[in-house]
């Protein structure tokens, strides 16, 4: 099992471990490490030795910034510290009430496509390391899947302008209200596209020793579900706080005469929510999950002598 995994499962069962542990390795200093430093850190990771304070930056540099399949170094964008500085602004910039509807589908094809690249760099890519390389499906499903997702996203927008819609409830609900489920389920179906060969092919799983017994589609299929519903948690939350803040305050008038104040607050509430949710829905499951021993495939079951096996979620 990869040194990161093995951390994960003496470190990541609880969600207040896992919150602990994600607060630290999202620091974007890290992404000025050279590959000399992640490779140092590799090494001293899978050392066995025990770690002193001095050598916690180089762990936190091998889980922050090394594919726990592969081994090898992430592409620096699709690292998870710069998941917050890159896809903060593709947020905001996607979920403004633009008057057009080019710069509303702009964004969202930036914001879908950074979605579909993080997601595809943070799988689980144990099937390939063992000689099944990505096919050709595979990458037409995630060029499918941006294209589908950038429409549905600006979707609001070019009804509000073809319909040339001016009822202030229609509106409403269409700029504050059916955002929300939107940001959510295109946020699900991204992952659930763009990671799907992991239910067709199945991702490795591990016994209780760490030994690596097989394919589990099964496993394939829980990792890809718990990642895909933590995106949606991240997008549907971000989205859900500073619309209602923006509402209720246009609702309440309580910045009547102040209309300049609304467009900071909304701004400044959806970043503080970003903030907070990226580590909270990077902790809502554990990296090495765990799947039960009558859930998994007959020839695996064997296998399972505690009852359980282990798999690498990916994020």
């Amino acid at each position: 099992m990869d040194p990161n995994l093995l951390y994960w499962k003496s470190h990541g069962q609880s969600f207040l471990s896992r919150l602990q542990a994600w607060l630290n390795l999202l620091d974007p200093t890290s992404l000025f490490a050279s590959d000399a430093e992640i490779q140092n850190a590799r090494t001293l990771l899978g050392s066995g030795d025990k770690l002193n304070e001095k050598d916690e930056r180089a762990l936190g540099l091998s889980l922050s910034a090394v594919h726990a399949d592969s081994g090898a170094a992430l592409p620096t964008i699709f690292r998870p510290p710069a998941f917050l500085p890159v896809s903060a602004p593709l947020v905001l910039g996607s979920l403004l009430p633009h008057r057009h509807v080019k710069p509303t589908l702009f964004f969202q094809l930036l914001m879908q496509s950074y979605s579909a690249g993080f997601n595809h760099a943070n799988r689980n890519s144990s099937s390939e390391q063992q000689g099944k390389k990505a096919s050709l499906k595979q990458l037409l499903l995630i060029a499918g899947a941006v294209s589908y997702t950038t429409c549905a996203g600006a979707l609001p927008q070019i009804v509000i302008n073809r319909l040339h819609i001016s009822s202030t409830p229609i509106q409403t609900f269409l700029r504050f209200i059916l955002p929300v489920p939107l940001s959510a389920a295109l946020a699900f179906f991204n992952v659930f596209v763009v990671r799907s060969e992991e239910s067709e092919t199945g991702i490795r799983v591990f016994d209780s020793n760490g030994n690596p017994v097989g394919l589990s589609k099964a496993a394939g299929e829980k990792a890809v579900r718990e990642t895909a519903l933590s995106r949606a948690a991240l997008f549907g939350t971000t989205t859900a706080v500073p619309n209602l803040l923006l509402f209720l305050s246009q609702r309440r008038r309580l910045l009547q005469g102040h209309s300049l104040l609304l467009s900071p607050l909304w701004h400044m509430s959806a970043a503080f929510v970003l903030i907070v949710m990226i580590p909270v829905s990077f902790s809502l499951f554990p990296q090495l999950g765990t799947i039960k021993k009558e859930n998994i495939e007959e020839e695996l079951q064997a296998a399972a002598e505690s009852g359980q096996l282990y798999y690498h979620r990916g994020l």
